[in-house]
């Protein structure tokens, strides 16, 4: 199983803040958000490769962030991908970037996409073990407990077995609080789908449009993230972040 860590964004609405560091290496409560991100995804057995799709300008410091943490905590493979953007304007959005790492690598194997900035404080192994118990892509969604926060979101209805029936990305008068997170899990024989939704000229950004693209045509489930989980889009949220997960 390979792993896909998200992390080509500028994050300006952080700006003095990200114009030196990725948001992903910003601390919270004294490590790097990016390390939340592993620290939970490593005990899933049999992952044998870790990408970190970056952008030009920070390529080299996620080079050495990678490999300070396969020698400092789980000597994990990792591979940083550069997708040759220097700004906002000409990024590729993050199924651009995922469909850059396909087909650059070539790989034939399961894949795992998560966002390089998700604070998860509980370990995602069950994921990973429900993940390979089916053969369907796999949405980790959440609850954030509020009609206003979820309108930031992709706001999903699950059946009783957890199946999609509804995505809508950002509504403006969501009909729940269950939001799907930047955490998929794509089967081998799903990724051809990511050429053919770019190659349609649909939105190449915002991951979670993928799956709203996806759900009606092959079954998608769902699985409910443990424990804390936080998303970082502003000074407010980062300095919030910090003050909560110092607590866990």
């Amino acid at each position: 199983m390979k792993v896909l860590i998200l992390a080509a964004g500028y994050a300006t609405r952080l700006y003095p803040l990200t114009l030196t560091q990725p948001k992903p290496l910003l601390p919270v409560a004294g490590k790097p958000m990016i390390d939340y991100v592993l620290d939970n995804l490593a005990p899933i057995p049999g992952i044998d490769m870790v990408y970190v799709v970056t952008n030009a300008k920070f390529a080299g410091t996620f080079e050495r962030w990678a490999e300070a943490y396969r020698t400092n905590k789980t000597p994990l493979n990792f591979k940083v991908i550069n997708d040759g953007s220097t700004d906002d304007t000409n990024k590729l959005g993050a199924i651009g970037d995922l469909n850059l790492v396909l087909q650059r690598e070539q790989f034939d194997d399961d894949l795992i996409v998560v966002a390089g900035d998700n604070l998860f404080s509980q370990s995602l192994q069950d994921y990973g073990t429900f993940c390979r118990s089916g053969n369907a892509p796999v949405l980790g969604i959440y609850d954030v407990g509020s009609l206003e926060q979820a309108k930031k979101y992709g706001v999903v209805d699950v059946d009783r077995s957890g199946q999609i029936v509804s995505f809508i990305e950002k509504p403006p008068a969501p009909a729940s609080t269950l939001i799907g997170i930047a955490l998929y899990y794509y089967p081998r024989a799903v990724l051809p789908k990511i050429s053919e939704y770019l190659a349609a000229g649909n939105n190449p950004d915002q991951p979670g449009r993928l799956i709203q693209w996806l759900y009606p045509q092959t079954p998608v489930q769902t699985w409910r993230v443990p424990g804390l989980w936080y998303d970082i889009g502003s000074r407010e949220t980062l300095e919030e972040a910090n003050r909560i997960y110092a607590k866990t």
